[in-house]
């Protein structure tokens, strides 16, 4: 930057995982200054602006990757702090639509921990970047600009009312809750489409005490998905090691088939759905929380980038699209969109002319793909509700289920499966010739009967039982060998 030249300042709207990945993006071009609502824990807690939160989060590989290049050294952090990375599918034990699927060699993997440990992590590097600074119990009133070029925002601080502040550029990260559409709208901007698919998903967890030994010796997440082929509601249940030796239980149910907050259905819905480890691997163990309890889970998309939009704004994360919690899309989709946004601005500078809207527009691929995967599915609910899908979906969506059956005994198709699901790949890979001939011979033939828990961590969880004729004790103990 040219010392006569005034340094450039940028405005990030929200704190949370979006907000703070794109403050470490934009302070390589400006000072930033992040406006967040809630005071901002140092250490992992929960904060009143994120109550999704106490649910189970999952970091993808696809996410988790780019975050480690807009923050390098940032999974070594997750860890040390006490997050679990975690082998797919070595260390899963998943129940998909179409049957149990191999624990075979690492293909992909996750980070596993408290959504509050995450974002604590990333925050005390972010925070702690030179020209990054924030205003805490702060909220944006308006936009301050015109149709053509947004020049900052008034913001209510605990010490003064529709303060002023002047930036080049203004991000929106405020979430489920942000009122961009409304502060555009004031500016005279119009023409912004909304959409929404419905599934009328409830999801309800709890947090439970592991056994002993459980976390020494690497207890696989155990899930077990819905059918949305069938007509009837989608039932889920899903146990996700975390740090200090805790499980963290997250339950969920379409329109017609959703949870409570009742602490004495918690364990009957977990062995509800279409197989009941869970509910079996939670007998006996103690509760450490209360049931949380979250409604108002719909797919809902902005199309932002289709909009006339001023110079100098863009959003991200779930100000532009909210999916599905289930897929666990959000955190990756807005991780990789900001990657796609750090390229954009290396090459053309934060002072280029429509900066914002080619930010906005660059951000898009990543939405539309995971929104495509979200909405293909929840729509086949029964009572879910939203655009319909496109024509032909119906045949991509039998190619994929085909797929996915032989990814339950095709080791190639499982890590096509994986590539995909953890959004490392685009999921036209899956329309690879190479894939399309082991789709094509796609078999269920030989696949598991019964969840592939070996039989040290049948005996860790206290399960009463030998293994079945088609389970191997020894196999998956295998597979985890050769992934570490």
């Amino acid at each position: 930057m040219n010392q006569c030249t005034p340094p450039r300042h940028a405005i990030v709207i929200g704190g949370s995982l979006a907000g703070l990945l794109a403050a470490a993006v934009l302070a390589e071009h400006a000072t930033v200054t992040v406006i967040e609502a809630d005071p901002l824990p140092e250490a992992p807690a929960p904060r009143r602006g994120l109550p999704q939160g106490r649910h189970t989060h999952l970091l993808w590989s696809g996410g988790a990757r780019a975050i480690e290049r807009i923050l390098p050294g940032i999974t070594d952090d997750w860890t040390k702090a006490g997050a679990l990375r975690r082998s797919l599918p070595t260390d899963l034990v998943t129940m998909t639509a179409q049957g149990w699927i191999p624990r075979c060699a690492e293909k992909q993997f996750n980070i596993s921990c408290s959504r509050d440990l995450l974002d604590s992590v990333v925050r005390a590097r972010v925070t702690g970047l030179p020209g990054v600074s924030t205003l805490r119990r702060s909220r944006v009133r308006a936009l301050e600009g015109t149709a053509s070029r947004v020049t900052g925002v008034l913001v209510d601080t605990p010490e003064e009312t529709g303060r002023p502040l002047s930036a080049d550029l203004v991000v929106d990260a405020s979430g489920r809750g942000s009122r961009a559409r409304t502060w555009l709208q004031a500016l005279g901007v119009t023409g912004i489409r909304q959409a929404e698919v419905d599934s009328g998903l409830v999801y309800a967890t709890r947090i439970f005490e592991a056994p002993a030994g459980a976390h020494a010796m690497g207890f696989p997440i155990v899930n077990v998905q819905s059918d949305p082929r069938v007509r009837v509601p989608g039932r889920t249940a899903t146990i996700v090691p975390i740090e200090n030796g805790r499980w963290q239980v997250t339950l969920s149910g379409t329109r017609g088939g959703q949870p409570t907050g009742d602490p004495d259905a918690f364990i009957p819905f977990a062995k509800s759905v279409r197989h009941p480890i869970v509910g079996e691997l939670l007998e006996g163990r103690r509760p450490l929380t209360d049931v949380a309890v979250t409604q108002g889970t719909a797919n809902r998309r902005i199309y932002f980038e289709k909009a006339e939009l001023p110079d100098g704004f863009f959003a991200v994360g779930d100000s532009v699209a909210t999916f599905n919690p289930l897929y666990g899309q959000g955190m990756t989709v807005a991780a990789q969109g900001l990657l796609a946004v750090r390229t954009l601005l290396r090459a053309k500078g934060l002072e280029h002319p429509g900066i914002g809207r080619e930010a906005q527009r660059v951000i898009a691929p990543q939405v539309g793909t995971a929104w495509e995967l979200a909405t293909s599915q929840d729509i086949l609910y029964p009572g879910a509700t939203g655009m319909k899908p496109r024509a032909g979906t119906g045949l991509l969506n039998g190619y994929v289920n085909r797929l996915m059956t032989g990814a339950t005994t095709d080791e190639a198709l499982t890590a096509a499966l994986f590539k995909v699901l953890t959004m490392s790949i685009a999921p036209t890979h899956w329309l690879r010739p190479s894939l399309v001939w082991h789709v094509a011979r796609a078999s269920d033939r030989g696949a598991l009967k019964a969840p592939p828990l070996t039989a040290a961590e049948r005996a860790v969880a206290g399960l009463d039982r030998a293994p079945g004729p088609t389970e191997d004790p020894v196999g998956p103990a295998d597979a985890v060998g050769q992934a570490r």
